[in-house]
């Protein structure tokens, strides 16, 4: 899952991105109005945290471009700002959330999974295909109830696959999800992790769920789950 936070206070934008790595999220940040609202309309995020008092645009008026082009991406709104005028501008706007500072981080944690779960229509944070199954609040991911041992980033995969099953998911797309803005679509990390990922789930289920579609991508095919 790809996160942006559009945060100018830099204590606060460096907790909370360190954490939702941690998390295994992927998470790009900025601390200008006019820069976030350029990455909100020109990337694919999956979620965007948006303070409102920001240098170069305030994030009620992103709120509202972004949802001229965007009525979809879920946004939570990151606030000191407390009164009931300004929670109900804000979700008028289009914003799903609404966290007033200072927040407990496992309160926005909370908030992220229940938006992302409502996202993908799933109604358990239990993912599963088979005998696979992830659990998206622990990060942990069992074959036939037992632990797998994945890196972060072999989970974040996981993850994608579980969510998209039985679709050819482009590198591209992978990149855009689960990589940051550091990575191109000509890095070779995206091939190393999903090679590792399918040894893995080879070791563990005796074969191999994700078939390589050539000049296409990657596919979790969801009957050889079910095998």
């Amino acid at each position: 899952m790809h996160i942006l936070v559009i945060e100018d206070e830099a204590q606060l934008y460096s907790s909370i991105a360190e954490g939702l790595r941690l998390d295994g999220y992927e998470v790009d940040t900025c601390m200008d109005g006019n820069e976030g609202l350029d990455l909100c309309l020109t990337e694919p995020f999956d979620l965007i945290l948006l303070d409102l008092n920001l240098p170069g645009m305030d994030g009620l008026s992103i709120l509202q471009q972004l949802r001229a082009e965007n009525s979809s991406t879920p946004v939570i709104i990151l606030s000191a700002r407390t009164q009931i005028q300004d929670k109900v501008e804000g979700l008028d706007l289009g914003a799903n959330d609404y966290l007033t500072k200072p927040f407990h981080f496992e309160e926005l944690e909370a908030r992220i999974r229940s938006l992302t779960r409502r996202k993908f229509i799933q109604e358990n944070i239990c993912l599963t295909c088979g005998r696979i199954s992830f659990d998206t609040k622990t990060r942990l991911a069992q074959i036939d109830h037992m632990p797998l041992s994945l890196t972060r980033k072999e989970s974040s995969l996981l993850e994608y696959f579980l969510l998209h099953p039985d679709r050819v998911i482009s590198p591209e797309e992978l990149i855009e999800h689960i990589w940051d803005g550091s990575v191109n679509s000509f890095s070779n990390s995206i091939r190393v992790h999903i090679s590792s990922l399918r040894k893995k789930l080879r070791a563990a289920l005796g074969y191999d769920p994700i078939q390589n579609k050539i000049g296409e991508g990657y596919l979790l095919n969801a009957d050889c789950c079910n095998d």
